[in-house]
């Protein structure tokens, strides 16, 4: 079995006047506290704190990262043992699947998710051979002894990552009841709740109603009107803030803001009411929603997060079969400044407004985003997000973005992962990426060496926690 090592050097570039900069930059942030204002973590994982399954259902299934590249070069996803919505059966033999992952584990070579994968066997698990076909059942049997120690507990995995504040992503008619159970319990970790209101704002979808329903029951109140529905998300978010949050998020396909009257505003409400809203009517609504969501931010100081640019399950077949979330959200091209204008325009100047803005078209980099940011008090750009929170794509991105809006319009960074246990592997990640493209701006004499230091704290640190206000 071939060793597994992670060199000292890797992601630094190879020139050594750089490669000495980045490694005396990454000495300066590598033990620095995670801040984790954006990610998809469970908190019931928290709240209960049991421990963790065995290798396959903590690593594989749970991670689209991971199975899309499989299913990508003909593995199936019932053989990975991903559940069907119709319940028929799937490989439930965890070694089988584990056996088929590894065995195709060479397919990640030269991805985020290898480095990351890596990085988390080696580094959290302590595993000391390459996973392939002929180690596979040894590296299993080594994750699985660790995932049986009290040391390996989501609590205790947390402050060993010296995780200061994680945020999970919530819907605005959950209960927050695991939130709630970790406030209440004798650990004092910190994990805060995040606002998403997404499917509130999807009138044609057909389980629209059920969600509806869920508000009202959750504000204990009838909505009926445009009015009712506002008024029962201003008490959501009231309550969100209440338990702890200090941000909202939401995924759109276009990022077009358009402010309706009351009345039109509505006029669409009751055709959704009825079941007659159609796709225009839905765009319009939700425009009309960031520019609400903008509005109360005002008010209620949430930071607002907007994930434009996804087009959800292209891959029909894998999402009748298998539901949401499965690999199948591909990139779409994505128009800011004409889109955002109305809500620039409105609350763009606000001094207690904060948006957070993603995308994954790499082309509005330095066309659109970064200019928006260097001029908007408002505009905060998130890292480079999914396809592109790589090592190329890290380094492009603040590339296309410094020179125009400097690191100080940007949020630092945040992992947005579903996979707890990979948290501390795409902090690091990052970290080293943003050390070298400092390094480089060193070795050229843009920056010193000290405002480096700097800027690689604020990068790794700083921005993240003060973008997200977690230090109020």
């Amino acid at each position: 079995m071939e060793p597994l090592t992670l060199h000292d050097d890797r992601y630094f570039d190879p020139n050594p006047s750089v490669r000495r900069i980045a490694r005396s930059l990454y000495e300066e942030t590598k033990d620095l506290p995670i801040v984790s204002p954006h990610g998809h973590v469970e908190p019931r994982l928290l709240a209960n704190d049991e421990p963790f399954p065995e290798p396959t259902s903590l690593l594989i299934i749970p991670d689209h990262y991971i199975f899309r590249m499989l299913y990508s070069q003909g593995v199936r996803l019932e053989d990975l043992g991903i559940p069907t919505r119709d319940g028929t059966p799937v490989e439930e033999d965890p070694r089988k699947i584990w056996q088929r992952f590894a065995e195709h584990y060479y397919l990640f070579r030269g991805t985020p998710t290898g480095a990351w994968l890596d990085h988390e066997m080696s580094e959290v698990f302590g595993v000391e051979h390459k996973l392939d076909g002929d180690s596979a059942q040894h590296v299993y049997d080594q994750i699985n002894e660790q995932l049986q120690s009290e040391d390996f507990r989501p609590r205790a995995l947390f402050e060993d990552f010296d995780v200061e504040v994680l945020c999970t992503t919530d819907a605005a008619t959950d209960s927050l009841e695991h939130h709630k159970a970790i406030r209440e319990s004798d650990w004092d970790g910190t994990v805060r709740p995040t606002f998403r209101p997404d499917a509130l704002f999807t009138i044609t979808a057909p389980d629209w109603d059920d969600h509806l329903d869920q508000l009202r029951e959750r504000c204990g109140m009838t909505i009926d009107s445009y009015a009712d529905f506002i008024e029962a998300l201003e008490d959501r978010r009231a309550f969100f803030k209440s338990m702890g949050a200090t941000a909202t998020d939401h995924a759109v396909l276009e990022p077009y803001t358009n402010e309706l009257s009351e009345a039109k505003a509505d006029a669409i409400f009751q055709k959704a009411l009825r079941g007659e809203a159609d796709e225009e009517d839905e765009r319009l609504f939700q425009a009309n929603m960031l520019m609400e969501m903008a509005r109360m931010s005002t008010e209620d100081g949430l930071v607002m997060q907007l994930h434009p640019g996804a087009y959800r399950n292209h891959n029909q077949a894998v999402y009748e079969r298998f539901g949401p979330d499965k690999g199948g959200d591909i990139p779409v091209r994505t128009e800011f400044t004409e889109n955002l204008e109305a809500l620039l325009n409105a609350y763009g100047n606000d001094p207690d407004f904060t948006l957070v803005l993603f995308t994954l078209d790499e082309s509005t980099y330095s066309r659109e985003l970064a200019p928006l940011a260097g001029h908007y008090p408002c505009l905060t750009l998130g890292p480079a997000w999914w396809f592109h929170d790589s090592i190329e794509g890290m380094q492009r991105y603040r590339r296309r973005t410094i020179e125009t809006a400097g690191i100080y319009n940007t949020a630092g960074f945040n992992d947005d992962t579903r996979a707890f246990c990979s948290i501390p592997a795409r902090h690091d990640l990052s970290r080293r990426v943003d050390a070298n493209v400092l390094a480089s701006l060193v070795a050229r004499h843009i920056v010193t060496e000290k405002e480096a230091h700097e800027m690689a704290h604020a990068l790794a640190y700083g921005l993240a926690k003060e973008t997200y206000r977690l230090g109020e």
